[in-house]
């Protein structure tokens, strides 16, 4: 996993001191075995529905590949059947007289500034003819050990930070696909753009021109420089692409010695050391002289793929915290309803339900749909022992809630920029690092991919409902239900779809796993999730990639897909070394899927990967296709 993510924070221990039973009606089933016991867990996971099919099933039929085996190798895995051919590379050239990928780390900014970005992550396709699409791909961050020929070890020129700088953000580029069925970039073409840590944006929404957002560069509060560690992503029916910001804090620091964070700061984990170093040449990431420049990251922000003349846009109604991706989904009354996850330990999920309504005859006022609306919490109740139960959506409204002036938000403002701070004075339940949500395509049910937490069950974390392990090493993937089938009401029903674990190091206790893990599909740390049109489950690892210990067997970070009706989970693909498997989009006809192979030999470990010899690693975007042409996954 990308070493530089900040998984540690504050403690709440307030929030689980919540009166959950009123959320529990007396209909639902109660289990007398303690919340705690192994031998418990082990017992539901033996009768739960999910665990009963897949013990009765033999294969599902949504799922129509030979699941391929776990894997160390320096290489990119696929199922017999199919061919895996890379797309883009960090460093290849996207804008015109962008010079080709130097591998010796000597290329300045303004080659970096043209060429595709590094670390790929979350990425959607446009499509503009049955062969020609724009792809939106965020790149998260960088590597210095092969950014630079000094590895990061030297003192940083100014040319380097805006060379890192540069590496960021967003790459939109145009693709074809030629006779043979390949995808290809399309050079020249006029929607080819970078977007970078130092690109102009316009601030909307209730945290615009408010004081918290006003700089001594930017004293309107509305104009913003750049977009930094873009994780994930979303897409809206209005055509735009959505690209959020995660962890935005390690990019800030600070020279002064006299510079201590204070509890604010703190709890988004800003400090005084700096992991990237920005603020030695570009003295908006000084913490001590601009304390507010923090303030106008950490959002979602809305990009038009299809128009390089436009200007992002950052949602701030959608709450500042450390985003994974942004789910949207039209509800039956014509509200847009956006679900968040906030990936650090023991932080929230989120959702967003717009003020407007989605008009299909009206793409110009769909655009504003996220400037304006309510934002909520997720607080999730349980009975000890049980892992499903009930839970509601709390609303994060100034004056409501005890969101007052008294307890520390003036105005709403305050709740969206402090939004981790609104969610913990609601009691919202901690969670295990909400990763990506995912919409199942019959719109009836939801998922969110929570990837691991060590801190669980210590620190005023207990183990409980969907966060029922001590130490979680593993992750799961919890899902809910809304009532009737409304994304706008309060109340939702929520399981587990799965607990990641090893059964074959920790077999008989709940770090085995859940029923539908086995020794031939185990995998740890589940992070990108996504749905394609059939309803297949598409989860990505971003975990512990040792083969050894408490994850002997798994391998390198993977790709695996589930049918959600059956629990059944195959592996479908494997990265190489030190990689991470995140980002992924399917062709509209469904016979060509894009995923991205991040930080391959992360920390200089022996990778090669996609050049192979003694090639420098690259971030890739892989295309994966049948050989016969079929519809992936069937």
């Amino acid at each position: 996993m990308n070493p530089r993510k900040n998984t540690e924070q504050e403690n709440h221990p307030e929030l689980e001191h919540c009166d959950f039973d009123r959320l529990i009606e007396p209909a639902l089933s109660r289990r007398t075995f303690l919340q705690t016991s192994a031998a418990a867990l082990g017992l539901y996971f033996a009768t739960t529905p999910v665990a009963r099919a897949v013990a009765a099933a033999t294969r599902s039929p949504l799922l129509g590949f030979e699941a391929v085996a776990a894997s160390t190798a320096d290489g990119f895995a696929v199922p017999a059947g199919y061919v895996a051919r890379p797309l883009i590379s960090w460093g290849d050239p996207l804008l015109p007289g962008a010079p080709a990928f130097n591998p010796s780390g000597t290329q300045d900014a303004a080659a970096q500034a043209a060429q595709f970005g590094d670390n790929t992550d979350g990425m959607s396709l446009f499509p503009l003819a049955e062969d020609r699409a724009v792809l939106a791909v965020n790149n998260e961050y960088t590597n210095y050990e092969y950014l630079y020929a000094h590895q990061g070890e030297a003192e940083l020129s100014a040319d380097d930070v805006k060379k890192a700088q540069a590496a960021h953000g967003v790459s939109v580029f145009e693709i074809a696909r030629n006779r043979q069925g390949d995808w290809q970039p399309v050079a020249g073409s006029r929607y080819n753009r970078r977007i970078t840590a130092y690109t102009p944006m316009e601030v909307t929404g209730p945290a615009a021109g408010h004081a918290l957002l006003k700089t001594a560069a930017d004293a309107s509060g509305r104009k913003v420089l750049g977009t930094f560690n873009n994780c994930a992503n979303g897409r809206t029916p209005w055509g735009t692409y959505l690209t959020c910001e995660e962890n935005f804090h390690g990019y800030f620091g600070s020279a002064d010695a006299q510079f201590s964070p204070d509890r604010r700061q703190k709890r988004y984990g800003l400090a005084a050391k700096s992991d990237y170093r920005w603020f030695g040449h570009d003295e908006r990431f000084d913490l001590a002289r601009h304390p507010n420049e923090p303030h106008r990251h950490g959002w979602v922000v809305e990009i038009d793929p299809l128009d390089p003349a436009s200007t992002p846009r950052k949602r701030t109604a959608l709450g500042r915290f450390k985003h994974e991706n942004a789910e949207l989904i039209v509800a039956a009354d014509g509200h847009v309803v956006v679900y968040l996850g906030d990936d650090e330990r023991g932080e929230h999920i989120y959702r967003f339900v717009s003020k407007g309504r989605y008009d299909p005859a009206n793409p110009a006022a769909n655009r504003e749909l996220l400037a304006e609306g309510t934002l909520y919490v997720a607080r999730f109740g349980a009975e000890p022992g049980e892992l499903k139960g009930r839970g509601e959506w709390i609303e994060l409204t100034h004056g409501k809630n005890g969101l007052t002036a008294a307890n520390g938000f003036a105005d709403q403002a305050e709740v969206l920029v402090f939004a981790r701070e609104a969610a913990t004075r609601v009691g919202a339940t901690t969670m295990d690092r909400p990763e990506w949500v995912a919409i199942h395509p019959d719109g009836r049910s939801v998922y969110c991919t929570l990837t691991n937490n060590s801190k669980r069950g210590s620190d005023g974390q207990p183990v409980s409902g969907p966060n029922p392990r001590a130490a979680n090493k593993y992750g799961q993937i919890v899902r809910w239900r809304p009532a009737g089938g409304d994304h706008t009401v309060a109340g939702f029903e929520w399981d587990l779809f799965v607990l990641a674990g090893n059964p074959a190091v920790h077999g008989g206790t709940p770090y085995a796993g859940s029923a539908n893990v086995s020794a031939d599909n185990m995998f740890n740390s589940p992070d990108g999730i996504g749905f394609d049109a059939d309803g297949r489950l598409w989860i990505q690892t971003d975990g512990d990639y040792s083969n050894a210990g408490d994850f002997a067997g798994m391998g390198n970070n993977q790709m695996l897909c589930a049918d959600p009706a059956s629990g059944e989970i195959r592996r479908f693909a494997t990265g190489p070394v030190a990689c991470e498997l995140t980002g992924m989009a399917f062709t509209p006809d469904r016979r060509t899927l894009f995923v991205g192979v991040q930080h391959p030999g992360e920390d200089l470990k022996p990778s090669h990967f996609p050049g192979g010899g003694s090639a420098k690693p690259r971030s890739t975007i892989m295309a994966i296709r049948r050989i016969d042409g079929g519809v992936v996954g069937t």
